[in-house]
């Protein structure tokens, strides 16, 4: 049989630099913003294709004191790398998944009925003290969270579990990046109450927590406790609206080289389809990064970019699996082997995600999800954000 081979063990030629000097002073930067609160990085999602451990680690270093995942196997993976710090599952697990939550130690949000039993099972089944487990109240995000009107009794479950210690009591905002709505003043008023509620029953709620990256940056009166930063950790704003808040840096580089240089004459199309035709002689240059890497395919009909040599060159055409098309006709010459970056800064320019989300009609939390396992991640560290 033929041997498995492992991703990125071959040299390629583009990566994903990720900056951790960055990620600790955007941490710092949140920390000095949120009132006194301790600051929870949200690292999910493999820390937002940054790298989950490595981003945690930097976290930790520019003064986090929790992390946040969404899944059990993602906190299994940062104790397995030696990461000791408080870790919040910021869903429900699932009953099966109760047990091994317990034994990495994990701090699971409980908003059901059927999560606490399975959780109390999970502790008497590990032979495990009491379980710091945190509940979650939906005011208003309509995604999950116990119901405002199912909280208090579940609460009092929690409260009354031998086997369960409420360590934390929480909310999420759904419109905080947008600060001149309403409604994130509406969700944090229904949540008070329901800690008013707490109060009367005479049950500690735990570390309190509402803040998401917005709810640091836009509204003072959500970070209580604990603040729970995701995007900002990772240099990037949640909104245009809140871009100059707090000088944040990007960490996250995307860069490759070009792979081939050739001519196209005038009247011929590129790509799948031909849909980008050159009406004059064109020079092309070939970049060995594609959808299959987290480059969107449309990118090149919106009118994306990337830097060469410091000057920004257009994609044309679809972007394919595996390639993409840079018309290079005009300024200096490009050769192969040349740098070739997507995202991040060369010379005195910079592309942003922000910049791609506007021509994908997403936002900068899609776009760096996105990219796959193909693509190597190097990590380095720059003085200036040391």
């Amino acid at each position: 049989m033929p041997r498995a081979r492992i991703l990125n063990k071959v040299p390629r030629h583009a990566a994903i630099e990720v900056d951790l000097s960055a990620i600790i002073a955007n941490t710092r930067a949140v920390l000095a913003a949120c009132s006194g609160a301790e600051v929870c990085a949200v690292v999910k999602a493999d820390g937002y294709g940054h790298g989950a451990v490595q981003v945690s680690q930097a976290a930790l270093k520019g003064g986090a004191t929790w992390l946040a995942v969404a899944l059990v196997d993602e906190g299994v993976a940062l104790r397995e790398a030696g990461i000791s710090a408080p870790i919040l599952l910021l869903s429900e697990p699932p009953p099966d998944a109760m047990a091994e939550a317990v034994a990495a130690g994990l701090t699971p949000s409980l908003y059901t009925a059927q999560g606490i039993t399975a959780a109390r099972q999970a502790v008497r089944e590990t032979s495990q003290g009491a379980w710091s487990v945190h509940l979650k109240i939906d005011t208003g995000m309509h995604r999950v969270g116990a119901h405002i009107a199912d909280a208090l009794s579940l609460a009092q479950a929690i409260h009354s579990a031998t086997e369960l210690h409420l360590g934390g009591t929480f909310t999420h905002f759904a419109v905080a990046d947008d600060p001149g709505r309403a409604e994130t003043a509406a969700q944090l008023e229904l949540f008070e109450l329901f800690l008013e509620q707490l109060e009367a029953e005479k049950i500690d709620p735990g570390i309190i927590h509402a803040a998401n990256s917005a709810g640091v940056l836009a509204h003072l009166r959500a970070h209580r406790d604990l603040v729970r930063s995701g995007i900002a950790i990772y240099g990037l704003a949640p909104s245009v609206q809140l871009d100059s808040v707090v000088q944040l840096r990007p960490a996250l580089r995307l860069q490759s080289e070009v792979s081939m240089v050739k001519t196209v004459e005038v009247n011929s199309g590129v790509s799948y389809g031909l849909r980008h035709v050159f009406n004059y002689n064109a020079l092309i240059a070939i970049v060995p990064l594609g959808y299959a890497d987290g480059v969107d395919r449309r990118l090149g009909l919106l009118g994306a970019q990337v830097l060469i040599g410091g000057v920004r060159r257009p994609m044309r055409g679809v972007v394919t699996m595996d390639q993409l098309i840079v018309e290079v006709t005009e300024g200096p010459s490009v050769s192969v082997g040349d740098e070739v970056v997507l995202l991040g800064t060369q010379g005195d320019d910079e592309i942003t995600a922000q910049e791609w989300a506007d021509l994908l009609d997403t936002i900068t939390y899609e776009v760096v999800c996105g990219f796959s396992s193909r693509i190597p991640r190097r990590y380095v560290s720059s003085p200036q954000h040391s």
